[in-house]
């Protein structure tokens, strides 16, 4: 079996939808499937290939980006050229993503489409008004449409009513865990974070310095709690967030981390002592990074958004939840957690079993094969 996946972007601050693209793709490869995951290159880095874990990595050159989209026309040429090479059986989009949704137009219609639904489209509205009819054409005409949870489609203004029942799929996303636990260099650095700390509890945060990921939120919680608080990641606001920091008199129990690198994650998860997901839009349906924080043993503040998020994060069983955008709710919320140990152990033991089983990626992995395999099996008449 040959599969496209359809990573969207590879970059230093990608997010979640495409760190799925890419776990994905490496699980589908350990159970024998050709997996090409082809993403936009960093905007202008020259177009690339290469074997990684197991599947083909294809990066297409990128000369910018439009509405958040990659504009990259080698992106669809390059996926036309791959099917020529040796053709797909199945093509697999993850949305929103308008110029994967041209990949699935061009592709031959004997090649399987499934679609991931991972959010609306949230911002952008005036363009979103022209695009709609036709993101709706091509979900409906989807051989498969796939969303992590219920709430994925309940929340969604856009996924089309009438899609039947027997092409909406659940498979929750799931992580590799390994990478989590405790070595040697691990407890070295999470002894740096708690000097850094000074006797202080820890909040951490991840993910990219964005509007929807309300970390100006988080800021202005911070200005009332005794703790340290760590909000990892970049982005195109990550200077805005230091400056507002200083303003509000906090740079001193606020360290920005810049990007943390893939092997020093275990320690900033392990080292917290609540971890808190403080977004304010549906542009956030899930939050892998909460599946990290669970996996570790830490309980979960997060944003009541009605969707995937809260699937994720179940309220008073391992961590809490608090209105979209409310600074003080979230700064009680927070507090409650770190002034209670008894609280915050019990949550994050149900946290960690909570992660552990319900989101695996050997399970993530073998769900989708086994839908590609019932999409490609012959119809009997």
């Amino acid at each position: 079996m040959r599969v496209l996946q359809l990573g969207r972007f590879w970059n230093d601050d990608h997010g979640g939808v495409e760190r799925h693209a890419a776990l994905l793709s490496r699980s589908l490869a350990e159970r024998g499937v050709d997996v090409v995951n082809l993403v936009a290159a960093a905007e202008g880095e020259p177009g690339s290939e290469r074997l990684l874990d197991g599947y083909r990595l294809v990066q297409a050159r990128c000369y910018g980006m439009f509405a958040r989209t990659a504009v990259s026309p080698q992106l669809v040429w390059k996926a036309l050229a791959l099917h020529r090479e040796k053709p797909f059986d199945v093509v697999h989009l993850h949305f929103p993503d308008p110029l994967s949704h041209l990949v699935g137009l061009v592709m031959p219609r004997s090649v399987k489409r499934v679609i991931t639904w991972h959010s609306d489209i949230v911002r952008n509205l005036g363009l979103l008004a022209l695009y709609l009819p036709f993101l709706r054409a091509i979900t409906r005409s989807a051989d498969a449409l796939v969303a992590a949870t219920q709430a994925h489609f309940d929340a969604s203004q856009q996924v089309p009513r009438d899609i039947p029942a027997s092409r909406l799929h659940l498979i929750p996303y799931g992580l590799d865990y390994g990478p989590l636990e405790l070595a040697p260099a691990t407890r070295a650095l999470m002894a740096q974070l708690n000097e850094r700390a000074a006797g202080r509890k820890i909040v951490f945060a991840l993910g990219r310095h964005v509007y929807y990921k309300g970390f100006g939120v988080l800021l202005e919680a911070a200005r009332s709690l005794d703790a340290m608080v760590i909000i990892g990641g970049s982005g195109p606001l990550s200077a805005e967030l230091r400056l507002r920091a200083a303003e509000l008199g906090i740079a001193d129990k606020v360290f920005f981390p810049g990007r943390i690198p893939e092997d020093q994650l275990a320690a900033y998860f392990n080292a917290c002592d609540v971890f808190t997901l403080p977004s304010i839009g549906l542009t956030e349906g899930f939050g892998l990074v909460q599946l990290e924080a669970m996996a570790c043993g830490k309980p979960v503040v997060c944003s009541q958004l009605g969707n995937g998020v809260n699937v994720v994060n179940r309220d008073g069983e391992t961590g809490l939840s608090v209105p979209p955008g409310d600074a003080a709710a979230l700064a009680g919320a927070l507090a409650g957690l770190l002034g209670d140990d008894a609280l915050r152990e019990r949550l994050g033991a149900q946290a960690r079993d909570w992660a552990r089983t319900g989101f695996s990626l050997e399970s993530m992995g073998q769900s989708h094969l086994n839908l590609y395999q019932q999409l490609l099996e012959p119809v009997s008449k």
